[in-house]
């Protein structure tokens, strides 16, 4: 990618409940300049965003739109710039994959908590796909400085799951959501 755009790629398990609300969430909030898509280790390719899932987008105001599940690949790994998994599993998975996505692969909620460590002052004042390539390597400097466990850094899958379990998946993505682009703003 150039340096006047960014992708995001937000990984989860079926690609139908959390990785499409982070793609859902992250590109109403940054600008054109920035790609978010998602795809899943296990998709349920073709399906749309799962209906529990999709009302609780629609409720935060954004609409679900047209939405396919997509099985993550090497070359989509290679190609985003930023990897946001949803748990370390999934992390985990993506390096396995292609291990070079090492340093730019995070689960959302360590990226999040990770980026409020870094010191904004250093961040150049500039467009948010200028600003994204700026910061990625510095969150990955503050990695290993915390010990953190899995409730720390994993969303929970609420597939197939209660309506609560899902406002709870909804709630830590829109959450470690709010924390990025407050901090990059």
């Amino acid at each position: 990618m150039t340096g006047d755009s960014f992708s995001i790629l937000a990984v989860c398990t079926g690609n139908v409940c959390r990785s499409p609300a982070v793609e859902r969430l992250l590109a109403s909030k940054l600008s054109p300049t920035v790609t978010v898509t998602s795809a899943g280790t296990h998709a349920l390719v073709g399906h749309p965003i799962s209906e529990p899932m999709a009302a609780l987008l629609a409720g935060y105001g954004i609409d679900e739109g047209p939405f396919e599940a997509r099985r993550l690949s090497k070359q989509m790994l290679k190609e985003a710039d930023l990897i946001l998994a949803l748990t370390r599993a999934h992390r985990s998975f993506v390096v396995d994959v292609w291990p070079a996505a090492v340093r730019r692969t995070f689960t959302l909620r360590e990226f999040a908590r990770l980026l409020h460590q870094v010191d904004a002052a250093v961040l150049p004042t500039c467009p948010p796909a200028v600003r994204l390539r700026a910061v990625v390597p510095l969150v990955a400097a503050e990695r290993g400085r915390q010990r953190t466990s899995r409730d720390d850094d994993d969303v929970v899958d609420p597939f197939r799951l209660s309506k609560d379990v899902y406002a709870e998946s909804f709630g830590q993505i829109a959450a470690a959501v709010d924390v990025i682009i407050s901090d990059l703003s």
